[in-house]
């Protein structure tokens, strides 16, 4: 076949069959690889629309590429990645890219890219979020590496990516593995939005005794709001659909055992590597790992036999409160683990630009990231999201019923690890003066670790405590 392809895609499961599909849509000419021939052959065969180029093997896929070739690979994270990158190490020239479209660990990324300086062609990790049909309809895409690389990447990335009031959803996010570790960090955040998310739809119904269809209608207002999201959206529909099997609501079915594929764990690991706090974001893993633990849970509770009970003096509006206040706290957290990287790492990745390719697109994709890339667009950059005028004024008027609703629940015996750690985290936040003098004192007491005193920070010193 005589035909020079724009653009290459290696695995065409569900999201790379989708962008290819995508990027056959805005005009390119596509060329496609699977390991099973027969499954890029039905994928061009069910979409003839596309054109789709499929190639039986890496080998006469690169030769029906322009160059410099453009190669995105869509395989399971690990080793699946460096296995074709082996493959294709000895086809490819100067020049060529192989983009890592995964959701691989940013430190993987770091080595491949390492392993590109020695060789004629160049890598670059990209963050990837939109699920299935963003992939197909417009993703959000987060890709780092050289700045060159993107440069040569943009001609086939801007017309694919999603589209919001702020732009194309898609930008340089900064050097090295910058594009893996955004992405990593936005599912870091939808693990929190998740879980607080579920918490607030398990007190309307447990704690307000709410039917499905209520559920449903609160969400949908919220959903023309401030917490205007596409989580939201889904749950208020998710709360509409009925169980064939017993009539009921579907998601009453469905076993309370949460999945995860691991960038959550991974975002918590950079976190504590890097200094910094994400409590809202930790306790959703941790949550998930309890729910995984059914059994353990259900002995639990015929040992212990709590007694719950139902929310107290506390409304709707509180809990749309709470919610949101808990939101900016996991945000507030999320971005300033993305400045410490990007300070760690030499990134050069910029807070506002993140925020803005989040607004369309990718899961977390809602409407006060508008108002988040405003807060990073001023000047100075506000040191925390949380220290932003105007979410300060948001936590001010949100607090009285954030605080309402974690206490009347904990009275209750209803598990809000999410909600509670949030507010936990606010007052450790503007806190001034903690407790961590008396622990301390433990550490000089037990261990001779030293202290500094109130009048004379910065220099360190140890104390006899014993009498």
């Amino acid at each position: 076949m005589d035909r020079r392809n724009d653009v290459a895609v290696i695995g065409l499961g569900v999201m790379g069959a989708n962008l290819a599909r995508n990027f056959a849509s805005r005009g390119l000419k596509v060329a496609g690889y699977n390991r099973t021939f027969e499954t890029a052959q039905k994928l061009a065969a069910d979409h003839p629309e596309a054109k789709l180029d499929v190639a039986r093997t890496l080998k006469e896929l690169v030769e029906r590429l322009e160059r410099p070739r453009r190669i995105v690979v869509l395989v399971n994270a690990g080793k699946p990645v460096d296995a074709v990158m082996d493959e294709l190490d000895p086809l490819l020239e100067a020049g060529d890219m192989i983009i890592d479209a995964g959701n691989s660990l940013y430190t993987d990324t770091d080595r491949r890219s390492e392993r590109s300086k020695s060789r004629p062609w160049k890598f670059v990790g990209m963050g990837v979020s939109g699920g299935s049909e963003g992939a197909l309809k417009g993703p959000s895409l987060m890709p780092g590496g050289p700045v060159e690389s993107w440069q040569h990447l943009k001609p086939v990335l801007e017309p694919i990516a999603a589209r919001s009031s702020k732009g194309l959803c898609v930008t340089h996010c900064g050097l090295g593995s910058a594009g893996h570790f955004v992405k990593m960090v936005h599912n870091g955040i939808e693990y929190g939005d998740m879980q607080l998310i579920a918490e607030t739809a398990m007190l309307m119904r447990q704690g307000m005794g709410l039917e499905g269809a209520k559920v449903a209608d609160t969400f949908a207002s919220w959903n023309t709001g401030d917490l205007s999201s596409f989580l939201i959206e889904i749950t208020a529909e998710i709360f509409r659909v009925k169980d064939p099997k017993s009539g009921g609501l579907l998601v009453d079915a469905v076993l309370d055992k949460a999945g995860q594929k691991g960038t959550g764990k991974w975002t918590v690991i950079a976190a504590s590597e890097l200094g910094i706090a994400i409590p809202t974001i930790t306790t959703a893993v941790d949550a998930r790992i309890l729910s995984s633990q059914k059994d353990t849970r259900v002995r639990a509770e015929a040992a212990h036999k709590p007694a719950r009970g139902t929310l107290s003096g506390v409304t709707v509006e509180d809990l749309s409160h709470a919610l949101y206040a808990s939101k900016i706290a996991s945000y507030t957290q999320g971005f300033q683990l993305l400045r410490a990287a990007s300070t760690a790492f030499s990134y050069g990745t910029k807070m506002s630009e993140v925020a803005r390719i989040w607004t369309a697109g990718c899961i977390i994709r809602a409407a006060f990231l508008e108002r988040i890339e405003s807060a990073f667009a001023a000047t100075p950059e506000p040191e925390l999201l949380a220290l932003a005028p105007e979410f300060v004024a948001d936590l001010a008027k949100r607090l009285p019923s954030w605080r309402k609703v974690v206490s009347s629940a904990t009275q209750a015996g209803l598990a809000i690890p999410g909600l509670a750690t949030s507010l936990a985290w606010y007052d450790s936040l503007t806190t001034a003066r903690g407790s961590a003098n008396v622990i301390q004192a433990q550490r000089d007491f037990f261990g001779s670790h030293t202290y500094e005193r109130v009048d004379a920070p910065g220099t360190f010193v140890h104390s006899e405590w014993k009498p």
